[in-house]
Order: structure tokens, then sequence, then C-alpha cells
């Protein structure tokens, strides 16, 4: 009696766990070396304006919400020591007249607290100041 000897083929396979573990640490890389913009978390009625253009984030925020609440970047402040915060903030080698400076006030801020705002950047040496507003729909 014969025997047939059956030849066994050549199973080729491509492993996919070196591939799934170089994904997830480019993931973990990308997630770990992001910047995010840190804003306060300051509930504000932006105005609105039908020429509203977008700004960057770079630079000092100063936000102004309706109940008087006043805020340099992230740190709550007085009218006072609003002055104090701009006159020692550094610019990093940039001029002060032209560092932007952007203000967040509420639809319901009145015109004097905003005309206020500008005395004590102008009289601290900063000109160029953006009023943030939200696009008009």
């Amino acid at each position: 009696m014969r025997l047939k000897a059956r030849r066994k083929g050549v199973q080729a396979g491509v492993d996919m766990t070196p591939m799934l573990d170089v994904v997830f640490q480019l993931i973990i890389f990308f997630l770990v070396s992001t910047t995010f913009a840190v804003l306060p978390g300051i509930s504000l009625n932006l105005p609105e304006s039908t020429t509203a253009e977008s700004t960057s984030n770079l630079g000092i925020t100063i936000t102004a919400d309706k109940k008087g609440g006043l805020w340099f970047n992230d740190k709550k402040v007085t009218f006072k020591s609003l002055g104090e915060e701009l006159n020692n903030f550094d610019t990093k080698k940039t001029k002060r007249n032209e560092f932007p400076i952007t203000i967040e006030a509420d639809s319901e801020v009145t015109n004097g607290t905003i005309v206020r705002l500008f005395d004590i950047i102008r009289a601290n040496g900063y000109a160029a100041v953006n009023l943030r507003t939200r696009e008009k729909r």
C-alpha cells in the first residue's frame, strides 16, 4: 500500500503586533506634545460684529465680565493691580507698543469700564489692543 505524501504549503502571515505598538506610541507622543490654549473658564456673552476677525491668543488677554470681575490672562485682578501686572509683564524682546493685548468683555459691560481698561493699558505703554467679538450670524 502506497501512502501519498502530502505537502504542507508554506503559510505566510503578517504579524500586526509591532505595527500596532508603533501606532500606539505615535498617538501617545502626539497627545503628550500637543499644546492647548489655556483660557480662563469665564462665561461671557461676547458682543456680535459683522466685521469680526480672528486674532491669535498670543500676548495678553484681559477679561471683564458683567458682574465686575476682571482677569489678567487667568489671574483675577482689580483695576489697580491690573496696572501693576501690565507694568511687570515681560514682553520678551518685543516693544510694548507692538505687543498684542486682547480685551474680552461681556456685551453687558459698560462703555466706561472698557474706556478705563484702555486708559490703564495705554498708561503702561501698550498700544496694540484688540476687542474680541463673535461673528454675527
